[in-house]
């Protein structure tokens, strides 16, 4: 089975001022004919939120979820960058795609439904920073030899000639037997490793999830509370004015408040006047 390293390297020749990357490089331990995927965290240092989009040459050979979002104010944003099956290695290990990510500061309380191509648009005077990732294939590191067959038992410990000119002996079927275990270990770890990142990707989709509710729910809230604080011929005015989305059949503005307004006046009076 042939497997390489995919890495994602921000350019050195940008410099992001909206949003910053964790890490700076991310890494593919890919398998050939089967999906894998990585992530990388966009954080928001500043006070303000920030809105970004996520392109690729490649969009076919990758996916990326989200492609845009909103990052709120210190906080951050999980991006999995998904790459399909490779049905082989590519020529020489040598990559051309690329990313580019841009990021624009967005009104308070702005969520990923805000999110406009207009937004992005560095013609309209809009401050858009950009920065480029560019991929990278590492090629695996060799396998060892194959181990030397041992000599029969009884047999005399002797050196022989290898068909390169080199001796094999004893001690070096013995370091050739614990170079493939150490092989063997590390195919084991990068197998947990890939586990425990798929888990940490679902868990920070999930607290991604529960951000955006908790924006939306505490947004509601705010809504509800200044709704309350309004008088009861402020509501009742604007529930009149705003019935079925338009103003109510029959009656013109300036009469619907006149009329409630005196409602609620004269509701108010003392009984031993009215």
């Amino acid at each position: 089975m042939i497997t390489f390293h995919h890495e994602l390297h921000l350019s050195p020749t940008s410099s992001p001022h909206h949003l910053f990357f964790l890490p700076s490089a991310i890494t593919f331990l890919v398998e050939l004919r089967k999906q894998i995927s990585s992530s990388f965290q966009l954080l928001n240092k500043t006070d303000k939120h920030v809105a970004f989009k996520v392109k690729t040459t490649n969009p076919k050979k990758y996916s990326v979820r989200p492609n845009n979002g909103v990052v709120l104010p210190r906080s951050t944003c999980n991006v999995i960058v998904t790459m399909q099956a490779q049905k082989e290695a590519p020529p020489d290990m040598q990559c051309k795609d690329r990313f580019l990510v841009q990021s624009v500061v967005a009104r308070p309380g702005a969520t990923p439904k805000d999110i406009n191509p207009e937004m992005f648009n560095k013609e309209a005077g809009n401050h858009v920073e950009e920065f480029k990732l560019r991929v990278v294939y590492v090629s695996p590191p060799k396998p060892p030899s194959p181990v030397p067959e041992e000599s029969e038992e009884g047999a005399s410990p002797r050196a022989s000639e290898s068909e390169n000119g080199h001796f094999n002996t004893p001690e070096l079927a013995t370091v050739s037997r614990e170079h493939v275990e150490v092989q063997d270990n590390n195919t084991e770890a990068r197998a947990i490793f890939l586990k425990l990142t798929e888990e940490k990707n679902r868990i920070l989709q999930q607290n991604d999830k529960l951000r955006q509710e908790l924006v939306r729910t505490s947004e509601a809230w705010t809504y509800k509370k200044q709704w309350r604080s309004k008088s009861p011929v402020y509501r009742a005015c604007w529930l009149d004015w705003h019935s079925d989305g338009g103003v109510v059949l029959g009656s013109s503005f300036a009469a619907t408040v006149l009329t409630t307004s005196w409602k609620y006046l004269w509701s108010s009076m003392p009984k031993s006047i009215t």
